[in-house]
């Protein structure tokens, strides 16, 4: 009889990585008076280097933010943009975005959009490649994603807190930012992540059950949501998970 290989799943190496991914808390306010050393930081881009992507293409880049002046610069933008949303009546629950000034681990990512060419498309303007192209957006979108949250996990494990900023697609972000970093027009600011000790206690936001987000076999249609559901669920329960403790939610 043939030898079978047995497989033995590395249950403690799982519950090690599931103490990192459950205690990666987010926080807006960090201690500027404790440092993050160049050798963190390089160890967080270190894992965000190792993130798989589509076609090993790697279509990001990261720049690290030192200078406290630009810090504030880019926290100053937010703050407008911030007071922009509500001006226009969004009822969006805003953070307060002067946190971002007070980061001291602070991270700017960058995506190469022109990379889509590595994936399946066909450059010729037709409508059939305007559907490929929208794919592979996609995929790099889930790229860059990836290795953002190899850093975010990194982070996690040295034991800091960890904020990610992302309401910067639009174009006048995209104006606003790139000259205060030097970042060519080709490449695009999509996320910024910013971690550090936290000025006060972090807490555990709320999360799905796993039987909401896992179906078997066939989506369970028990989790489907129709639009007015979902614009019920904006209105009366996202402001209670967004940035409330889950102990504290209904």
């Amino acid at each position: 009889m043939d030898d079978v290989t047995q497989f033995t799943p590395n249950l403690a190496r799982y519950e090690a990585l599931m103490e990192v991914v459950r205690n990666r808390l987010t926080s807006r306010a960090f201690r500027p008076d404790i440092p993050v050393p160049r050798e963190h930081i390089e160890m967080v881009m270190e894992a965000a280097r190792h993130a798989p992507s589509g076609a090993n293409a790697q279509p990001w880049h990261y720049i690290v933010v030192t200078d406290p002046a630009v810090k504030q610069q880019i926290a100053d933008y937010f703050v407008a943009e911030a007071s922009k949303r509500a001006k226009l009546k969004m009822k969006f629950p805003t953070p307060n975005y002067r946190g971002l000034a007070t980061a001291p681990g602070f991270v700017v990512v960058a995506a190469d959009f022109r990379f889509v060419r590595a994936f399946p498309v066909l450059l010729d303007g037709s409508d059939l490649d305007k559907q490929y192209q929208a794919n592979a957006e996609r995929i790099l979108l889930q790229s860059v994603a990836a290795s953002t949250m190899s850093a975010h996990l990194a982070a996690a494990a040295l034991g800091y807190q960890v904020w990610w900023v992302t309401a910067i697609g639009q174009e006048e972000a995209q104006k606003s930012l790139r000259p205060l970093l030097g970042v060519p027009e080709e490449l695009a600011i999509i996320d910024i992540m910013l971690f550090g000790v936290a000025a006060k206690p972090p807490y555990k936001r709320w999360k799905k059950t796993l039987p909401q987000i896992v179906s078997w076999d066939k989506f369970d249609m028990k989790n489907y949501m129709t639009l007015d559901e979902i614009d019920e669920w904006v209105r009366e329960t996202r402001p209670k998970v967004m940035y409330r403790d889950e102990a504290k939610v209904d």
